[in-house]
This record gives C-alpha cells, sequence and structure tokens, in this order.
C-alpha cells in the first residue's frame, strides 16, 4: 500500500533529506586515497548524529554500519571496514538519517585520487544523467513506470546496463515502504503519481552485463562479471506545485 505524505511529514523528511544531503556532501569532499572505508563510515555517523538524526542504515535487518561504501564492482551494500581507498578508485557513498521518525537516502558515486578513466567518467556521468532523466518524469497524474523507462533510455542508449534485482522505493516512516521503483520499464503503467508520493529513485548502472550476486558477508553486491557500476539517488517527493528534491545538495 502506498501512504501518501502530509505537508508535515513532508517537511520532517526535508529535514532528514537536508542532513543525508550535508552528510554526503561531507563526504565526497574528504574521500581520499589511503583512507579507508571505516574512516568514511566514522565520518558519517558524526556527521548525522551531530545534527540530531540517527543513522538509517545501522542495524537496519542486521547492517553493521552507518552508510554503505561500495568501491568499483561493488553495486550497492557494501560495508565499510579496513578496505583502503586507492587511486583510481571509484566509490559509491549510499547515505541515510531518520529525523522525528523519518528517513531520508541518497547516493553518489566518486572518484579516488587521479583523473578516472575515461570508460569510469562516462559510467558515472552517464548514471547521474539518468537520474536527472527520472526526475523530470515526477509530476502528479503520471505513471510510476515512466520513472524507470528514463533511466533505462539514457543507460542502454550510453552502452552501459540497468541494475535489475534492486530498485528505488517508497520512502518515509520506514526506509523502505511501497512503490517499488524499477529502473527500467515500459512508460505509461503502474500507479499514478499523485501529490504526497514520497520516493527514493537510485538508478544503479553498470558498465558491464546487468546481472549481480552477493558476495558471503549476505551484503555486499557486486557485478557477475567484474565490471564497474555506480549509484545515484534522491528522496523525492510530488507535491501539487510539481517535484521536490528532498535530498538536493548546495
Amino acid at each position: 500500500m502506498i501512504v501518501l505524505k502530509s505537508a508535515d511529514e513532508i517537511e520532517r523528511m526535508r529535514r532528514a533529506g537536508h542532513v543525508t544531503a550535508q552528510t554526503v556532501e561531507r563526504l565526497m569532499e574528504s574521500v581520499r586515497p589511503g583512507m579507508t572505508t571505516a574512516d568514511l563510515d566514522a565520518l558519517a555517523e558524526e556527521s548525522i548524529r551531530s545534527e540530531g538524526c540517527t543513522p538509517s542504515f545501522k542495524g537496519y535487518r542486521g547492517f553493521p554500519a552507518s552508510i554503505c561504501t561500495s568501491v568499483n564492482d561493488q553495486v550497492v551494500h557494501g560495508i565499510p571496514g579496513p578496505r583502503v581507498l586507492r587511486d583510481g578508485d571509484l566509490i559509491s557513498l549510499d547515505v541515510g538519517a531518520v529525523w522525528d521518525g523519518y528517513h531520508g537516502d541518497s547516493a553518489v558515486t566518486v572518484f579516488v585520487g587521479s583523473p578516472p578513466s575515461d570508460v569510469a567518467e562516462k559510467l558515472v556521468r552517464v548514471t547521474e544523467d539518468s537520474l536527472e532523466a527520472a526526475i523530470s518524469q515526477i509530476r502528479v497524474g503520471a505513471r510510476l513506470s515512466d520513472v524507470g523507462h528514463a533511466v533505462q533510455q539514457v543507460v542502454e542508449g550510453a552502452g552501459f546496463s540497468v541494475v535489475r534485482e534492486y530498485v528505488g522505493h517508497g520512502i518515509g516512516r520506514a526506509l523502505h515502504e511501497d512503490p517499488q521503483i524499477p529502473n527500467y520499464g515500459d512508460p505509461g503503467r503502474g500507479p499514478v503519481m499523485k501529490p504526497g508520493l514520497v520516493c527514493a529513485v537510485e538508478p544503479m548502472v553498470n558498465a558491464g552485463d546487468w546481472r549481480t550476486r552477493v558476495l558471503a558477508d549476505r551484503w555486499t553486491v557486486v557485478t557477475a562479471d567484474g565490471a564497474l557500476s555506480a549509484h545515484f539517488e534522491h528522496t523525492i517527493a510530488v507535491t501539487d506545485e510539481g517535484v521536490d528534491v528532498l535530498t538536493a545538495r548546495g
């Protein structure tokens, strides 16, 4: 069941989204060769808690950290730890914060150190572009499948592939709510978007094949063929006035 949010609930989610976005910005500024993914997790937890929020992910279904750090061929749900970031790595940073019982959720993919390879640079640009294309489809009266179709058109048009096993989602009092929002599919299908819908749209894009597998830690998702992957995400509210990106940065 899709739970539409009141204006008051969206304002609470705006606070959660602001803290999430602020934390993402701090992480983006801090990433450098030689630091560990655990260093980034500690920085994120301090940033979230210093604003009176709590990390959405810590303890969620047993997840042991405050953020997800997914490096190179890791798609999503990478567990922070002793891994040292190296010059030329690609890292996806997925952050969530809870304010007064409501969640914000956002992700970015950034380069570590040296200028990226041509493939990595194109992959990140295309993934971010696909998120922007998705957001452009969000409005009262549109269909949810329009969002995923927009992602798929951008990604496959650039020669990359869309991850199929993991999707975007509704968000609010729970981190994951209905509806599920695939990043592929035909337009003009699924529920009609109404004011009060809040969702996390998150393209996950692979440089190679779309298939994935889960590592022995039972969390970390990697590309099945070892190719690079990128991930971008925003929490977005549908209002009578239009689209409201609650995790906008800057």
